[in-house]
């Protein structure tokens, strides 16, 4: 999975498939730092003082409603959460640690999957229902799609099990447990390993732990490095891969706001959609099939319909796929000066091709939306990241704790040894990459995801290759019984990879309008032969930019008249007469190996920098946790399942200008207009907001809440996390963050970092008011009163009611 393409700094080289989360996947430190009113409260002393009542009265009454509410960074592993217990009661958590992780019973770990590998859903009935992302979903609503049934304007509500749609290659993974194997890998490490081959026998010991912890299972496990390789840990799945789609708003609730309110507060988006998992009658995992049922889970998460107030505890659990928190002042520098601007030039220019035939073409648009949804996403996303690294001076944050770890590093002859040439390394590193991260970027941003045509013929060569070499074998056999004995054997070997290739072709050209992509390559590949050195270039491009002067609306015209993989009938046509010379005269297929061997062999060049930073970085993440033993840091997200928590409430966003924790449905009708497609609000819903027809879902003013903003710590990946309250209640659906801490991947944003969640009211009045879908309310447990305290309520509740009233005048 392509878990780093969108930002990791210091490793460029990814794997070349697009993930689906709303935030792009980064890499690492966590300087925790506390307002001085959470301090003292933290205390004892004052503890010992004040009930716990009158304690959030007062930081209600002191800064919550004012928008001073201090953020939550961290995302912990759930087997530590002995860590992080006292301060998670302390803020209204309900829960034991063992009600959120528990190996031998169910938990709230068993209610939240990793879908797909690009984000979070989770269980919300005892019947398998799962709740995540419309976004999350969009690929599969978009699938599903055509002008006659178009789900993404219409929406998509089955009746009954029978009409929920299969999702091919759509899985959902549960966590079954993780152990820290720290000790056992760094065991096989000797002080003497060159960084790369101590990244090789970390590999292979970790896949040896895995194998074995997985022998005799149909479990799947791998170990994952922690703190840049100081610290790893293993984890054990079991996946279910009979995932289909139950039911989705249109996009005009889903989306509502588009790419303008897309990292934005305040936000009125019905940003939600349905799944199933499928099981055998077992239960257990199954390959699709009619008689498959529904997947009865260990743990479903009961609805909370009293919803959330200023101060009130949150939970989010999921998938969180990177951040990069340990990044020097050295990359910071690069991402604002080279990387950043560079993924936004070739997206600008990527984005108004795409909507221009898009605009002009129904169908198009169904197969294009889903593509430029990610690429618009991730568009904005380094935008608004370059500007609030200025904004937030994260490179001055970074540069003083570079500061003071200099300092502390020269007051001892020890760390001298240990730590004393980690800065320079940084700096050598970082200007040798410098010479080469703009091409980086090209090669896949304008290369080989640029136009697609690339990336599907270096596949398509793969596959048609091996049937040919297997042909080649047959032939070469020295007598007719030989040939006809290896024909016989190879067979079936033959037809599954002419059969993989038809069905990955069919796949493509589904959502593939060659007329666009051919646009695309021409624009992007002119832009590539005139922004990066000749040198640096892949073979094909220079000599293609030389002998076309430039001129590659030509050249693109040439590629695809050639070519025989812009039609699936001519690739049918090549398995009646197959030849290696077809596949070596094919002007794509030999664009897609000139890319990816320009991908690889800059890997290869590099290797030796990328090696020095690698082993910069570890020693880096050590030293600064060793430099202050007292903090408790959070690993980098790496999509394992992480908890990260907080509470909810407002901001201040800039001078003047302070933001409330939640918004209402009145919002949408302010927003509204329809002749902008991304403020379209379909009738029904504006007639049921104008009549206030909220049924049991409006909050106790007679509102209809539809987002609110929390404190907790999340990144890409947790799209479509569940957002619990402290008795363990779903009350939302995590799915972006705010627009003044999109720095905060880098480095978190302690005043301004929110996350923005969908809250459950909103999602349920949708399901059953709009889209008279009621039959999913009804398998989940809806809970309107609050479970009973164990401790007696004392005298002191007045007191707090007479505080909060105080506080919301």
């Amino acid at each position: 999975a392509h878990q780093r393409l969108r930002q990791n700094r210091r490793s460029f080289w990814p794997a070349l498939w697009v993930g689906f989360g709303r935030r792009p996947n980064v890499l690492c430190p966590n300087f925790k730092r506390h307002s001085p009113l959470f301090i003292y409260i933290r205390n004892r002393k004052f503890y010992n003082h004040f009930t716990m009542k009158k304690l959030i009265a007062i930081v209600l009454a002191l800064g919550m409603s004012l928008g001073t509410l201090s953020a939550n960074e961290g995302m912990w592993l759930p087997i530590f959460l002995n860590q992080n217990f006292a301060e998670m009661k302390a803020m209204g958590l309900k829960l034991s640690p063992e009600d959120i992780y528990d190996v031998n019973n169910g938990s709230l770990k068993d209610a939240v999957v990793s879908l797909g590998g690009f984000c979070t859903a989770e269980v919300v009935s005892d019947q398998g229902l799962l709740l995540t992302n419309h976004h999350c979903g969009y690929d599969a609503i978009q699938t599903h799609s055509s002008p006659e049934h178009d789900y993404l304007s219409d929406g998509f509500w089955s009746a009954s099990l029978e009409e929920e749609l299969r999702n091919e290659g759509l899985y959902a993974r549960f966590l079954v447990r993780m152990e820290d194997v720290t000790n056992r890998v760094l065991d096989s490490l000797s002080s003497d390993l060159s960084q790369a081959e101590r990244e090789q026998r970390a590999a292979r010991v970790g896949k040896q732990i895995a194998a074995e912890a997985t022998e005799g299972t149909a479990y799947t496990a791998n170990v994952k490095s922690f703190y840049h390789g100081n610290e790893f840990y293993l984890f054990v799945y079991k996946t279910y891969r009979d995932v289909r789609l139950v039911g989705a708003p249109p996009q005009s609730v889903g989306k509502f706001g588009g790419d303008t309110d897309n990292w934005m507060w305040p936000r009125h988006t019905g940003d939600f959609s349905f799944f199933r998992i499928y099981a055998g009658e077992d239960n257990e995992p199954a390959r699709y099939s009619e008689d498959n049922v529904p997947y009865q889970p260990q743990h479903a998460l009961p609805i909370s319909m009293r919803g959330v107030d200023p101060g009130d505890f949150t939970m989010v659990m999921g998938f969180p796929g990177s951040t990069d928190r340990y990044l020097t002042s050295y990359g910071v520098k690069q991402a604002i000066d080279k990387y950043n601007p560079t993924v936004v030039k070739i997206r600008d220019k990527k984005l108004d091709i795409m909507k221009r035939y898009m605009d002009a073409d129904k169908a198009t648009q169904i197969k294009y939306a889903s593509k430029y949804a990610q690429t618009a996403n991730y568009w904005k996303y380094y935008i608004g990241q370059t500007k609030q690294l200025k904004q937030n001076n994260v490179y001055e944050q970074k540069k003083a704790i570079e500061e003071k770890f200099s300092r502390w590093v020269k007051q001892d002859p020890q760390r001298q040894k240990k730590y004393g040439d980690v800065l320079s390394m940084f700096e050598e590193a970082y200007q040798a990459k410098d010479d080469y991260v703009k091409s980086n970027v090209y090669v896949l941003e304008a290369g080989l995801i640029g136009p697609e045509i690339p990336l599907f013929a270096f596949r398509m060569d793969r596959l048609l290759g091996r049937y040919l070499q297997i042909k080649e074998k047959i032939a070469a056999a020295e007598t007719d019984s030989a040939e006809k004995a290896l024909q016989q054997k190879m067979q079936p070997r033959m037809e599954a990879l002419k059969n993989g290739a038809m069905e990955n072709a069919t796949e493509f050209y589904g959502d593939y309008n060659a007329e666009l992509d051919q646009e695309l390559m021409a624009s992007l590949f002119g832009l590539y032969f005139q922004n990066i050195p000749q040198e640096q270039q892949p073979e094909f491009l220079a000599e293609a930019g030389d002998k076309y002067k430039g001129n590659f609306q030509k050249y693109a015209r040439k590629v695809f008249k050639k070519t025989f993989l812009t039609d699936s009938s001519e690739l049918a046509e090549f398995f009646e007469k197959p030849k290696q010379k077809t596949l070596d005269k094919d002007p794509a297929i030999e664009i897609g190996r000139s890319l990816y061997e320009r991908y690889q062999g800059s890997n290869k060049a590099h290797a030796k920098t990328e090696n020095k930073l690698d082993k910069a970085y570890r020693l880096w993440t050590a030293g600064l946790r060793e430099m202050n033993p007292d903090k408790h840091y959070a690993p980098d997200a790496n999509s394992t399942m992480r908890v990260t928590y907080g509470t909810v409430g407002g901001y201040k966003a800039r001078d003047a200008v302070r933001y409330q924790n939640y918004t209402t449905a009145q919002g949408i009708l302010q927003k509204m207009d329809n002749n902008d497609p991304e403020f379209k609000v379909p009738a029904k819903l504006a007639s049921l907001i104008r009549d206030k027809n909220y049924g049991p879902y409006a909050n106790d003013k007679g509102e209809l809440p539809v987002c609110f903003i929390h404190n907790t710590d999340i990144t890409g990946g947790n799209s479509g996390s569940p957002v619990i309250n402290g008795h363990g209640e779903l009350i939302g659906t995590a799915f972006d963050g705010n627009w003044e801490a999109m720095s905060g991947d880098i480095y978190f944003e302690n005043e301004l970092q929110r996350t923005i969640s969908v809250d459950i009211r909103y999602t349920l009045f949708i399901v059953d008011k709009y889209a008279n879908a009621s039959r999913l309310i009804d398998e989940m447990n809806l809970v309107y009163e609050a479970p009973q305290e164990k401790s007696n309520t004392t005298e002191e509740a007045p007191a707090e009611k007479e505080s909060m009233e105080a506080n919301e005048m």
